[in-house]
């Protein structure tokens, strides 16, 4: 599945009108075009929101850059599947961003004010439920959400419906006993979900080899009896082909466990500084392969954007982002009056 060749091949046409590649099974160009557009106003605001916690307004962030890829990749296979539901984990930004979340409704909870769709401004940023959105994440708590996961495909199949579910961790949740946990649970009952690991190789500043001997998270997967595979989480279409598969099978036939192999490019969050344990010069050889980047040569080489679209991409972007930034900064933090409210039950 995720270890085939990309179904890509180069188009003849750089105009951006005309592409003749061939196009990953139920995908469009227009499909690429969109969820680049998503891509760069995901990087746009995560940029922004680490600024802004420089300059005092937003108090802690855990960056999406450089993982981008394997989120937006899995998001385009659920989204083009349809009824899907995501257990996202605390740097999933950009997922949540494309997904839909608004620059506006972002920036607001980055910042703490009442019109954080999550919290009203009160959660850790973008922590609560996005029903509209099919997300949950309740909780920073480090693999809490894998069998907050489980135990929702376990409530789908009861009710009949055909929901796949998406949780997303880091590699060091693989080391808590809720991974073994949900993972023997789901495999018992044959659930449909689809276990996620963004893989950076870091456990806040705890590199892979300390923490397994084991070279893939995938390779777990077998003790449970389970499919599991390793993808180039670098690499979005590649992201969303294994993530198309793996849909199939968990519908089907239950769990499937994708490791995706991204870089961070950032510290584990805003209060780190990641040049006390990584080497130098990995993060700079690491942003060779920054998607926003690669996805973009991809698309001109393929004839679906031209340079000049790329950049308009870009600086309109930016303007979101503007935009978005000076409506958060002037927006009212939450009222104490309804400090109680979706807290207690009347």
């Amino acid at each position: 599945m995720p270890r085939k060749p990309t179904t890509r091949t180069r188009a003849n046409s750089s105009n951006g009108a005309n592409s003749q590649a061939k196009l990953p099974k139920g995908l469009k160009a227009s499909d690429l075009v969109d969820y680049y557009t998503r891509l760069v106003q995901a990087r746009s605001l995560d940029e922004r929101i680490w600024m802004l916690n420089r300059l005092g307004k937003v108090p802690i962030a855990a960056s999406s850059q450089g993982h981008e890829a394997a989120q937006l990749g899995s998001l385009l296979a659920a989204e083009k599947d349809g009824d899907c539901f995501l257990f996202p984990y605390y740097r999933d930004l950009a997922l949540k961003v494309a997904a839909g979340l608004s620059p506006v409704q972002v920036m607001m909870s980055f910042m703490g004010k009442a019109g954080d769709p999550y919290s009203h401004g009160r959660q850790f940023p973008l922590q609560g439920a996005d029903l509209p959105h099919k997300i949950i994440q309740i909780s920073n708590v480090v693999a809490a959400g894998l069998t907050q996961s489980v135990g929702y495909a376990l409530a789908c199949r009861m009710a009949g419906d055909e929901t796949v579910v998406l949780v997303y961790f880091g590699d060091g949740a693989t080391s808590q006993g809720e991974t073994h946990e949900a993972m023997n649970f789901a495999s018992i009952h044959k659930l449909p979900v689809i276990f996620i690991c963004e893989n950076n190789r870091y456990a806040i500043s705890t590199p892979q080899s300390a923490q397994m001997v084991v070279e893939e998270v995938a390779s777990r997967a077998a003790s449970y009896g389970f499919p599991g595979f390793t993808v180039d989480g670098m690499d979005l279409i590649q992201c969303y082909e294994a993530t198309r598969e793996a849909i199939t099978h968990a519908r089907a036939q239950g769990p499937v466990l994708l490791e995706m192999m991204v870089k961070r490019f950032m510290s584990h969050t805003t209060d780190d500084d990641d040049r006390r344990y990584r080497p130098e010069g990995e993060v700079e050889r690491a942003r060779e392969r920054d998607p926003v980047i690669t996805f973009a040569r991809t698309l001109i080489e393929e004839g679906m954007l031209t340079q000049k679209m790329v950049d308009e991409i870009a600086a309109e972007t930016l303007r979101s982002t503007d935009e978005a930034t000076d409506v958060a900064d002037v927006s009212s933090p939450p009222d104490a009056s309804n400090l109680h409210d979706s807290v207690y039950s009347p």
